[in-house]
C-alpha cells in the first residue's frame, strides 16, 4: 500500500513514500494547552538549577557542575521567541584552560523527540538501567551511574529542540516558526551561538552528535554554523543516521532503499534462525560481505533493467532474494523483487503469529492483524519509551534538583513539519555536510550504526558516505562503525562499551595535536 505521508516514530521521522514529502501529523496537543505550556515556560525561563557531582569513569572520579533550565532566544529586537530547556555538565577545573576543554552539543532526532535517549542511553553521567543483552526489564524502573559516560572527554549540553522535553515556543509565538527543516536549523544554531557566547566558550574545540533525525539537523547545522556564525566544529558523531532520505523512502520510481535495506534483512533472517543451514553457520560479518556484494552488483542491476530483465535473470534474483531473506520465493515474485520493510516485519515471523521489531530486528511482539495490514505498532519500541519517560522525570527531579510542572515530552507530535524541496524531491544535506567539510577541512565525522536497525539500515549510510564526493584527504575524515543492536545500539552493553572507545579515539583524533 501507498501511503503519500511521513509517520513520526520515536527518533528518526522516515519516508515511506511520496517523492516529494508531506507535512507529517499535526500535534494532537488542544490550542489552550500549548498556550498554557508557552505561558508557564516564561515564568521558569530564567531558572536554572545549578548542582555539583561525582562520577567514576574507570579508575578515575570525575567532579562536574550541572545545569539544568532555560535559555530564552530572541530576535535582534529583543522580543522573546522560544525557552529551549537544556541540560549541560561540565567537568570541575582545577586551574585548567576551559578553553583546552572540548564542548559537545548533544540532540536527538524525530523530529519531535527530546535529547534523553543520547542523554541517558550513552553519554551523560547517569544511564537508564537496562538488561545486558538491551532488553527492558520489568518495572519499576531504575537509573544509575554510567562508567562509560562521555565526559571524561568533553563538557555536553542536551538540548530539547522547541516542542520536546520542556522546551516551548515564547508566549505569543507559533509552533510553526520552528517546526521544518530550515526552521529547526536556525533555531537550534541560535542556540548554540547563545549558549557559546553566555558561557564563554568560543575557544574550545566543539562537536555535535546527533541520532537519526538529530543527524540531518547535525549535517545541516555544520554547515549554517560555520556560514552564519563563524563556528567551526572540530568533529561530528552521527548515530543511526539519515542525511539522504531516497536512502530510505520506499515509492514508487525508488529503487534505491531496496539494495540498502537487504544486508539488514539478512542479518535479521540469521538472527531469528531463518536461513539455510550454510548461511546460518557464517559469522554474520562473512554473511554480510556476501550479501553486500549481491545487493551493489546483481540485484542493483537487476532493479534497473525493469522489464528488460529475462525470466532465467528474474529467476536467479527470486532464488537469491528467499536465500538471503528467509522470504518465500513466491512472495519475492509477487512483490516484484522489491521487499519493503513493514511487510519483512510481519512475514518474517508471520508462521508464529510474531511482529519484528523496526528499531530493533531482534526484539519480537505478538501480531494481532497477521494478514493484509501495516505494522499495527513496533514491538522495540514502548518499552524504553516508558523506560526513559520514568527515569528522567525522577533524575531530573532528585539528581538535578530542577521542578517543572509542564509535560516532559520524551516523544511529541510536531507539526505539520516543513521537508521544503530538495534536488530529487528527498531532503538530501549530505551536501551541506560535504560543504562544511571541504570549508573546514580538519573537520571529522564519525557514523555509528547498528547490524538490526531497520529505520536507518548501516548499509544506506555507507551508500551516502560513498556519495559524497570528498576527493582521497576529506575521505580519510570520515569514520564508519558498526555495532550489535538496533536504532539505539548502545542498549547492548558490549556495545556501549565499544561506543564509548570509538568515541574517545574519534575525539582525540579530532583535537588538535598539543
Amino acid at each position: 500500500m501507498r501511503i503519500a505521508s511521513f509517520t513520526i516514530a520515536l527518533i528518526l521521522l522516515v519516508p515511506i513514500a511520496a517523492a516529494q514529502p508531506k507535512p507529517s501529523q499535526a500535534s494532537t496537543k488542544p490550542m489552550d494547552a500549548q498556550v498554557a505550556a508557552t505561558t508557564q515556560a516564561s515564568k521558569l525561563s530564567d531558572k536554572l538549577s545549578i548542582s555539583e557531582h561525582e562520577l567514576k569513569i574507570g579508575d578515575t572520579v570525575l567532579k562536574y557542575k550541572a545545569t539544568a533550565g532555560y535559555m530564552t532566544v530572541k530576535d535582534e529586537n529583543g522580543k522573546e521567541k522560544a525557552n529551549f530547556f537544556f541540560v549541560a555538565y561540565e567537568k570541575v577545573l582545577n586551574g585548567e584552560d576551559k578553553n583546552q576543554r572540548p564542548i559537545t552539543y548533544v540532540f536527538n532526532g524525530g523530529p519531535g523527540a527530546a535529547a534523553v535517549w543520547l542523554h541517558m542511553g550513552t553519554a551523560g553521567p547517569k544511564r537508564v538501567q537496562l538488561l545486558e543483552d538491551g532488553q527492558a526489564p520489568a518495572p519499576p524502573y531504575r537509573w544509575i551511574d554510567n562508567q562509560y559516560s562521555w565526559l571524561d572527554l568533553t563538557d555536553m549540553v542536551f538540548i530539547d529542540p522547541v516542542g520536546t522535553g520542556y522546551s516551548r515556543p515564547a508566549a505569543g509565538e507559533k509552533g510553526e516558526q520552528f517546526w521544518g527543516v530550515r526552521e529547526d536549523v536556525n533555531s537550534v544554531g541560535d542556540f548554540i551561538r547563545l549558549y557559546t557566547t553566555k558561557y564563554e566558550r568560543w575557544l574550545s574545540p566543539k562537536f555535535l552528535a546527533g541520532e537519526s533525525y538529530g543527524t540531518t539537523r547535525a549535517a545541516a547545522l555544520s554547515q549554517h554554523l560555520v556560514d552564519r556564525y563563524g563556528i567551526s566544529l572540530n568533529g561530528i558523531v552521527l548515530v543511526s543516521t539519515v542525511l539522504n532520505f531516497t536512502t530510505l523512502a520506499f515509492a514508487d520510481g525508488n529503487d534505491v532503499p531496496y539494495p540498502l535495506y537487504l544486508p539488514t534483512y539478512a542479518a535479521t533472517a540469521w538472527y531469528h534462525k531463518k536461513l539455510a543451514s550454510d548461511l546460518q553457520g557464517m559469522e554474520l560479518d562473512k554473511l554480510l560481505r556476501e550479501v553486500e556484494q549481491f545487493a551493489s552488483n546483481e540485484y542493483t542491476m537487476a532493479l534497473a533493467k525493469g522489464g528488460a530483465l529475462s525470466a532465467d535473470e528474474r529467476k536467479n534474483i527470486v532464488e537469491k532474494l528467499s536465500r538471503y531473506t528467509g522470504m518465500t520465493q513466491d512472495y519475492v515474485d509477487k512483490a516484484d523483487l522489491r521487499i519493503r520493510s513493514d511487510n519483512f516485519r510481519k512475514l518474517l515471523l508471520g508462521d508464529s503469529r510474531q511482529l519484528i521489531g523496526r528499531f530493533d530486528a531482534r526484539i519480537k511482539g505478538y501480531d494481532p492483524r497477521p494478514v493484509g495490514s501495516s505494522p499495527e505498532y513496533d514491538p522495540s519500541l514502548p518499552e524504553y519509551l516508558a523506560i526513559y519517560s520514568a527515569t528522567f522525570n525522577d533524575y531530573v527531579r532528585k539528581e538535578l534538583k530542577y521542578e517543572n510542572d509542564l509535560p516532559y515530552e520524551v516523544l511529541a507530535g510536531l507539526g505539520p513539519w516543513n521537508y521544503g524541496r530538495g534536488g530529487n524531491g528527498y531532503l538530501n544535506v549530505a551536501e551541506e555536510l560535504r560543504s562544511a567539510m571541504m570549508k573546514t577541512p580538519h573537520l571529522k565525522v564519525m557514523f555509528a550504526s547498528g547490524y538490526f536497525d531497520l529505520a536507518t539500515p548501516y548499509f544506506s549510510t555507507n551508500y551516502t558516505v560513498d556519495h559524497m564526493d570528498l576527493g582521497k584527504e576529506l575521505r580519510e575524515n570520515i569514520t564508519t562503525q558498526r555495532y550489535i543492536g538496533g536504532h539505539m545500539m548502545y542498549h547492548n552493553q558490549k556495545s556501549l562499551v565499544e561506543l564509548k572507545r570509538d568515541i574517545q579515539q574519534f575525539m582525540t583524533s579530532a583535537l588538535p595535536k598539543k
